[in-house]
């Protein structure tokens, strides 16, 4: 029998002066995937990543909502900045 050991995983927390907080979900690359985020004072899970995309000096992730909402949060790697570029009720 073969055991299958994994990376460290960490969550990471960013803020910036947008207002948005971002927790991710890291392994040894660093930020992959967000798991929860912030709009001001709410929480809002990231019940599922519907799409992911890169760009020059963006990532792009699609993630619905435990809310029941889309939203599109882009990470600026370079400035470690998150901003929420979508949203669609529903």
């Amino acid at each position: 029998m073969t055991l299958k050991t994994e990376a460290p995983r960490m969550t990471l927390q960013s803020r910036q002066d947008t207002g948005l907080t971002v927790n991710c979900y890291a392994a040894y690359r660093g930020e992959e995937e967000p798991r929860e985020f912030f709009p001001g004072e709410r929480a809002v899970q990231v019940v599922e990543v519907l799409d992911r995309w890169t760009a020059p000096d963006h990532r792009y992730f699609k993630c619905r909502g435990s809310d029941g909402d889309t939203y599109i949060l882009r990470h600026d790697v370079a400035a470690d900045r998150w901003t929420l570029t979508m949203f669609a009720k529903g």
